[in-house]
């Protein structure tokens, strides 16, 4: 049987991200949304650390290769981005079709993964990139 520990943190990605959006919705309300992002990431940094150091993964820092901090730098930067930018869009906008817009990150990165990291993508996923896409402009609009 295939492991499905995968979908569980999947799962709880999604519900966290959901309560994210709805928070910062009202937590921003009056506060500049570069403010609040910076708030949120000092919040976000104290999680972080607390468990890698609960769980002693700090001792793994040492087999970091040059390859892997040039990558995770990369990843932070774009994550940075992100939020910086998600949270003035929510500011802006209407939580649904700010969510459906970001939401197009997952067809974005289906793309690149098949471009980038040679993953296959099958039928199903093909269709299910184009119903996301329409669902973007249905809700969007």
């Amino acid at each position: 049987m295939q492991n499905f520990s995968w979908l569980f943190y999947a799962v709880g990605s999604a519900v966290f991200a959901a309560l994210t959006s709805i928070l910062a919705k009202v937590g921003i309300e009056g506060v500049n949304s570069n403010l609040a992002t910076a708030i949120r990431t000092v919040v976000v940094l104290i999680l972080a650390w607390a468990l890698v150091f609960i769980f002693g993964w700090q001792k793994q820092l040492i087999d970091l290769t040059p390859r892997n901090w040039l990558f995770l730098i990369l990843s932070g930067v774009a994550t940075g981005l992100s939020w910086l930018f998600f949270y003035r869009a929510l500011q802006l906008g209407n939580v649904a079709k700010v969510l459906s817009v970001d939401k197009l990150s997952l067809v974005l990165a289906i793309v690149f993964a098949a471009l980038f990291l040679g993953e296959k993508l099958s039928w199903q996923a093909i269709i299910g990139v184009v119903l996301i896409v329409a669902g973007t402009f249905l809700v969007a609009r």
